[in-house]
């Protein structure tokens, strides 16, 4: 059974993937696969960091919001 994943496994295993390949341990075989992963993982991570951006804007306003009524 796989964990879910969250904001820091996705980016720790970028940080392993972009390890991997500067590294050169990537067979040719893999790299269509690890750059397939990177880019999924990306992809989480971006949203993930939107969707938190977008929270903590909507808690401001309700703050800013609030201390003026």
């Amino acid at each position: 059974m796989s964990e879910e994943l969250n904001y820091e496994r996705a980016y720790e295993e970028l940080k392993a993937i972009l390890s991997d390949l500067q590294n050169d341990d990537v067979t040719v075989d893999q790299l269509t696969e690890k750059v397939k992963r990177a880019k999924q993982l990306l992809e989480f991570c971006q949203k993930k960091l939107a969707d938190v951006d977008a929270d903590v804007s909507g808690l401001l306003q309700d703050l800013k919001g609030s201390e003026e009524g």
